[in-house]
Parts: C-alpha cells; structure tokens; sequence
C-alpha cells in the first residue's frame, strides 16, 4: 500500500522543521492514537541528525481487527534520518510483531508555502503474507490485506494527526508568554 499524505501547517518551515525534530516528545499529548512515544537515542552531524524512537499506539481498532492486532503490533521502533540540507526526513519503522513481514519506510519534505509549511509523506507499508510465522497460509493472505487496510488508514490518520498536533503546540506556544 502506498502512502501519500500532504499536510499543511500555518507556521514558516524552520519552526514547523525544527518543532518535529526536536519536540516531537512534546508533541504526543495532542495525539489520541498514541500511547507513548520515547527518544532512543539522537546523534548529530553536521546537518545530518539520527533519531530512534520507540512508539506505543493505540486509539480506536474495530472489534474485528482486535483479534488479529496485538499490543505488539501497535508498537513500533522507528529510525528517522533528518537533513535539514534539503529539509527532508527519511524514516523506516521496524515493527515489534512480525518483523520480518512488515516494512514500512518513506521520506517526508518540508516545502515553504507562503508563509507556511507543507509536508508531503510519501511512503509504502507492505506486509508480506508468506513472513506471517505461525499463521497458516490459507488464513495470511486475508489476514495481511485486511492488516495492511487497517494500519494503512490509521498511518494516514496518525499523519495529519501529528501535522495538526504541531499546528496546536506551535499556536499555544505563540499565545504564551516568553
């Protein structure tokens, strides 16, 4: 499944840059599909920055999904690669179920837009039904497509989720006093 998501965030782009970069911890309390988020690790050089993070997701899974969808499943390990060079993150997540059948990687670019901030996601999340361990093969292949549905959509939920959370935390810090 391909991931294609545009987002637009009314603040210049080295705040909006900058602010998921480097406060993205800061960020989670506005998102209601995240559990936890933490900071692994964050190397820096030159305009190269590093991150690993881990996320623990949740939120609304229909009834029918829960019986495939493990806590497991809904967490995450994620690596991102930012160059402030070319204002781009390049991310791939590795997931804590099914390692070996899941991947999931893209690059998001943060483009000026007038004054604002528009950030194009482009993606792919695939789950290769043969990887599924334990599942038997009558079953995988149903079993990922409706996954892969599933995770797809809260993906491209989880995205404008988090553009608009900056939006909020960018707006009240604007509001608060320095």
């Amino acid at each position: 499944m391909k991931i294609a998501a545009d987002t637009r965030i009314p603040f210049p782009r080295e705040r909006v840059y900058t602010t998921f970069r480097d406060r993205f911890a800061q960020i989670v309390p506005y998102l209601s599909d995240m559990r936890a988020f933490y900071l692994k690790s964050r190397q820096q050089t030159g305009s190269r920055v590093d991150c690993v993070s881990e996320w623990h997701g949740g939120g609304d899974i229909p009834g029918v999904a829960k019986a495939f969808l493990s806590e497991a499943m809904l967490a995450w390990t994620e690596y991102d690669t930012w160059r402030s060079d070319d204002w781009a993150l390049d991310w791939h997540i590795e997931t804590h179920a099914f390692t070996q059948a899941v991947h999931c990687a893209g690059c998001n670019r943060f483009l000026e837009a007038g004054g604002a901030t528009r950030i194009e996601t482009r993606g792919a999340f695939i789950i290769d039904a043969k990887q599924l361990q334990g599942v038997p093969p009558f079953l995988a292949r149903r079993i990922a497509r409706i996954v892969e549905d599933l995770l797809g959509q809260k993906i491209a939920n989880n995205l404008e989720q988090v553009s608009q959370g900056v939006r909020q935390y960018l707006q009240q810090r604007e509001r608060a006093p320095q």
